[in-house]
């Protein structure tokens, strides 16, 4: 069986969650290239038709960190 390299579409939080990313990539610490990250002002207006799309489009797993 091949490897299984799962597509995640992650919604993050401007002021906490990109923050945090952002500072793990100044340490030069890195995600999986199958990471996408859509940045928010606020993941409290990610609406579920915003995951039920990134579903659609293909992905294997939807991550909301705020």
């Amino acid at each position: 069986m091949e490897d299984f390299q799962p597509k995640i579409e992650a919604f993050v939080c401007t002021y906490c969650t990109y923050t945090a990313a952002d500072m793990a990539g100044s340490q030069r610490l890195q995600y999986p290239s199958t990471v996408r990250v859509v940045k928010y002002l606020c993941t409290g207006k990610v609406e579920i038709v915003h995951i039920l799309k990134a579903f659609e489009a293909g992905a294997d797993a939807v991550f909301v960190g705020g």
